[in-house]
């Protein structure tokens, strides 16, 4: 698959990169250089699979320099804020799970935060109607942005100056790269939300339409990355970033203020952790809810000899349907921000209680969501997220999952700033019934609250086999993001499937509620029909996701997948 795009020079390896030099020269973006989007690559000394090519040659060349996995994650990030603002960004937030070579297993939580001036039933009107519509676009839908805090409290663990690690994103955004159809299509289709919802004109709006091959240039987030770089979190925090935004949000009716930014802090959690069948795989806890429902969904299969009924067979796809069903009924009740409400993580897990969850399955038939509540317990989360995986051969294994929520976010670009913000208030339950955008709903548990994080579907997840990284998993896709990543991990530690397969072939979904099963195109036919006559509703969408891997082979060499349902690429050295 080629490409033409404007490559700079130091990617090429003309030259060396160093601290605090512009990469190009003046004549770099007037030489288009043709490279390829690879799918598959196997190497011995790092690799990076994200959702752009721009991206995962510069985590890849970070690596090539010295730096480690955490380094080349922290540039892939930052160079994905440019390359991809439909998800990339410095205006969202996420999450991180590493494995350090030390056997150090991390979880940060750089997730967004309702602003202080935020209340419970700030979306219900007069009448008692969800106003979703302010939730989901323009100023008041933006929550506290947490991703350069997050890439700051990640650098700790990195060998190179963060310095180092921001001026290639700031040389992308500075000098321009060039679009493909896609993005140009992309880009296109972003105008009439850019001029409902900006006060001020930014670099992806266009008097005529955007088309392939067209130099996108943004000197505003070149400036904005600038002041990062020079004066650290405090650059984005503090100072003029911060009025910037915060003078974006008087324009527009949003609520974040100066105090918002500066008391805003990345925190280190403690991982969710648990055992399948003597792989160990880490996930991030609350406020994610994706570690937590893997844990329930794999726990729910493990004693049912799934492998035997192969993939994408009626019974697996009707198995790991109904064990979604259960989980997603459980995360409407119970899931939240830890630090706000008390989540039952211990007991939503224990062997006796999902054990019981599935005593009402039947392997005949559906078991309809107006029949399965939450769980009893026992006494005693645009679709547009973007996720990347990175490992090196020091054995540092990092996997992120960062999002604005919805393609653009809030469609707002802060003027003067030239990133776009988050429309991550969605993600809370703004009224108890009334699902979100990707149809999840939730109670007390997500309730909006000042300084509170929104509940989080995001699921970037290591396996370690032998206490070593084995695989390293994350998909973009909303509420669709932990049954995908379930459904990688059973392809491949009970299918036995190759990481391509695991990675494209058809996927399915299911989240209790609506209660429907989503189905890819070239999903099954029969086992779709068959499915049907066991009483379960079943619809084709649109492509569930863009998982990327990061597979650790036998002779210890990298294997990484990127997602053929988009324009992913996987690099390796």
């Amino acid at each position: 698959m080629k490409i033409k795009y404007f490559l700079p020079f130091f990617l090429l390896g003309i030259f060396p990169v160093h601290e605090n030099k512009n990469f190009y020269n003046s004549k770099s973006v007037t030489n288009p250089e043709e490279y390829s989007i690879q799918k598959r690559v196997v190497c011995s000394n790092g690799a990076v699979v994200s959702a752009h090519a721009l991206a995962s040659k510069i985590g890849i060349d970070i690596l090539k320099q010295g730096g480690n996995a955490i380094d080349a994650a922290i540039a892939t990030q930052l160079a994905l804020a440019v390359v991809f603002p439909v998800a990339g960004n410095i205006g969202g937030g996420g999450f991180t799970v590493a494995r350090l070579s030390n056997g150090e297993l991390i979880a940060l939580d750089y997730r967004e935060m309702a602003p202080g001036k935020a209340t419970r039933d700030m979306y219900i009107d007069k009448d008692g109607k969800a106003r979703t519509d302010e939730s989901q676009d323009g100023h008041l839908s933006s929550g506290v942005p947490g991703s350069v805090a997050g890439m700051f409290a990640l650098s700790k663990y990195g060998k190179l100056p963060f310095k180092k690690l921001i001026q290639p994103a700031i040389d992308l955004a500075e000098k321009g790269f060039t679009l493909t159809e896609r993005e140009a299509n992309s880009y296109n289709g972003l105008q009439s939300s850019l001029k409902k919802y900006n006060t001020r004109r930014s670099a992806f709006e266009k008097d005529t339409p955007w088309k392939e091959g067209d130099l996108l240039v943004q000197k505003d987030l070149a400036n904005t990355l600038k002041r990062i770089r020079d004066k650290g979190a405090d650059g984005f925090y503090k100072g003029k970033t911060a009025q910037l935004i915060v003078d974006e949000m008087k324009r527009g009716g949003g609520i974040i203020t100066k105090d918002d930014l500066k008391n805003y802090k990345a925190i280190y959690r403690k991982p969710h952790v648990f055992d399948y069948k003597g792989y160990t795989i880490v996930g991030m806890p609350m406020p994610s809810s994706g570690g937590l429902l893997l844990h329930q969904m794999m726990k729910m299969i493990e004693d049912r000899n799934i492998a035997s009924m192969g993939f994408e067979s009626t019974q697996a796809v009707q198995l790991m349907t109904e064990v979604e069903r259960r989980a997603f009924a459980d995360r409407a009740e119970y899931m939240g921000d830890a630090d706000f409400y008390k989540v039952p993580v211990d007991k939503l897990t224990n062997s006796a209680y999902l054990r019981e969850r599935m005593k009402d399955y039947d392997p005949d038939k559906a078991t309809p969501s107006t029949m399965v509540k939450p769980g009893k317990l026992l006494k005693a989360e645009s679709e547009e997220t973007t996720h990347f995986n990175v490992i090196d051969k020091e054995g540092n294994a990092v996997s992120i999952t960062t999002t604005l929520n919805d393609s653009y976010g809030s469609k707002v670009v802060v003027g003067g700033a030239g990133f776009l913000l988050n429309d991550e208030m969605d993600d809370f339950s703004i009224k108890p019934g009334v699902p979100n955008m990707f149809g999840a709903v939730g109670g007390e548990a997500n309730a909006i609250a000042a300084g509170k994080r929104m509940l989080s579907s995001m699921t970037p997840t290591i396996v370690l086999k032998n206490n070593e990284p084995y695989l390293i998993v994350g998909t973009p896709g909303g509420t669709t993001i932990p049954t995908s990543v379930f459904q990688t991990l059973v392809d491949i530690l009970e299918f036995g499937m190759s990481t391509e397969d695991a990675v494209n072939k058809p996927k399915f979904h299911h989240q209790w509620l609506p209660d429907v099963i989503n189905v890819e195109k070239g999903f099954p036919k029969d086992v779709e029909e068959n499915l049907k006559k066991m009483g379960y509703t079943v619809q084709q969408r649109y492509a569930i996701g863009r998982t990327e891997v990061i597979r650790v082979l036998p002779d210890k060499k990298f294997e990484a997948v990127a997602d053929n349902r988009g324009e992913d690429d996987a690099e390796g050295w």
